[in-house]
Order: C-alpha cells, then sequence, then structure tokens
C-alpha cells in the first residue's frame, strides 16, 4: 500500500493566504447582498446582526456601525478558543461587511421584494455567504464564534446552534414588530441556517 505523502490530495489541504483573502472578501459580499433582501422587506436575521438590525429600526442608526460595535466583545472568545488567525480573519470580515453594508444603498436598490421570496433567497445568499467564511476558518464574530467553538469542542453542528439562537432572537422581535414580519424573518433564519446544517457538518469538508 502506497504510504500517505505531504502532498497526498487525500490529505486536508490548508488553505493559501490568497484563497482566505478571496473566501473572506467573497463571502461578506455575498452576506451583503442577503442583507440588502432582508433590509428591503424590512426583515430580520439572528446573531449579532438581528440585533443591530432591531437596533437600526429602533433609531435609525446604520446597520454597519452598529454591527460592528456589537460583536467586539466576542473577539476575546475567538482570540482564546480559536486562535489568532481565526480572530485576525472574523475581524476584517467584520469591518468589510460594516463598510460594505454602509456603501450598499448606492450600489444596490430594489424597488420592492415579496416578503417571502426575500427571506427564502436572502437567507440562501446569507448562509451560503457564512459557509465560506466557515470554510476558512472564519467568521463574523458574535454568536457565529460561539456556535463554530461549540462544533470544534463538543461536536455540535454549527448550523443547528446558530439556527435555535437566531429563532430566538428573531421571536423578540415580536415586542417591536408586526407579526407576520417576524414570521417571514423566522422563514429567513430557517433558510439561511439550513444550509449550514446541511454543508457545514464535522469531518465533511477537509480544508483547513
Amino acid at each position: 500500500m502506497r504510504a500517505a505523502t505531504d502532498t497526498d490530495e487525500s490529505l486536508p489541504q490548508k488553505h493559501t493566504l490568497a484563497e482566505d483573502a478571496l473566501a473572506v472578501a467573497s463571502g461578506t459580499l455575498l452576506i451583503s447582498v442577503g442583507i440588502a433582501f432582508f433590509t428591503t422587506a424590512g426583515l430580520l436575521t439572528g446573531g449579532t446582526a438581528g440585533l443591530a438590525f432591531l437596533l437600526h429600526y429602533a433609531t435609525g442608526i446604520g446597520f454597519g456601525p452598529l454591527f460592528f460595535v456589537l460583536n467586539l466583545p466576542f473577539y476575546w472568545l475567538a482570540w482564546r478558543k480559536l486562535g489568532v488567525a481565526f480572530t485576525v480573519k472574523t475581524f476584517i470580515a467584520v469591518a468589510l461587511l460594516s463598510a460594505l453594508t454602509t456603501l450598499q444603498p448606492q450600489l444596490l436598490a430594489f424597488a420592492s421584494l415579496q416578503p417571502v421570496y426575500a427571506a427564502l433567497v436572502g437567507g440562501l445568499i446569507t448562509g451560503t455567504g457564512f459557509l465560506i467564511l466557515f470554510r476558512h476558518k472564519c467568521s463574523l464574530g458574535g454568536i457565529g464564534v460561539l456556535a463554530l467553538w461549540l462544533q470544534d469542542r463538543f461536536g455540535w453542528r454549527a448550523g443547528k446552534v446558530q439556527m435555535g439562537v437566531d429563532c430566538a432572537i428573531v421571536l423578540l422581535a415580536l415586542f417591536s414588530i408586526e407579526p407576520m414580519r417576524v414570521l417571514y424573518s423566522i422563514l429567513g433564519a430557517v433558510a439561511l441556517n439550513l444550509v449550514l446544517a446541511i454543508n457545514h457538518r464535522p469531518g465533511r469538508y477537509l480544508g483547513m
């Protein structure tokens, strides 16, 4: 039997710096497009993004700055539990998404979006963006950091953990947003996290 070597394609292949950079850029760009779907339809999402949406709707402050500030406390967990490289990539991704969502109204606009369509398509696009980031050992901070650590530590699927937390956060919106918009938002959160639950399982992806 042929012995495995460092160049054996059956072994996990470490991503290059260029591949990581492209993944962070493309993943955050996809997520920013998904967020455009949600904001146009007046929907929410989960995690720190969901909290940023709630504060945005309540105060009028831009989503980008709120999202950046809310993620700051989670960098400690990322640094301690997931390493320096993960934390740096996550910080860059959060900063990039904050910038993209601030500039995006000048680049992308929808005349109207049907809420169910916006929830499903926006959720799938956003979930794909998260999947790209997760597979390159990166996240957008917040609950994503916690979900990835729990998957690495205990084998809990990141998609399922994040889905539960996301739905709980969206339900909090019942105190300030009409129920139908909350229902559509839950649909979007489920679509987003199904992408992760199906495609981001321990041992399924060999990239490092």
